[in-house]
């Protein structure tokens, strides 16, 4: 899906960011891997190359928010942080 911001714009795909793995919750006690691919546009009148603004990993980390959250709140800190 096109970024709202740009949804006037004439844009063109132009292939998928290098895919990033974030962990999840635990699943039955398995453990959940997200491999996400983020699509790139082009803003063919300026030539510019966007793509969407995901803030579902907490800065830092491969985590997300959630999961971050609760390990701080488990733990006091993230795993593998000082």
């Amino acid at each position: 899906m096109i970024p709202p911001t740009y949804q006037p714009n004439e844009l063109s795909s132009k292939g998928f960011y290098d895919t990033v793995t974030i962990q999840d919750f635990p699943i039955r006690e398995r453990a959940v891997l997200r491999h996400v691919c983020r699509r790139r546009w082009i803003v063919n009148s300026t030539g510019e190359i966007i793509s969407r603004d995901w803030n579902t990993v907490e800065n830092g980390t491969r985590y997300t928010k959630g999961f971050a959250s609760f390990l701080k709140e488990l733990f006091g800190q993230l795993p593998n942080q000082q």
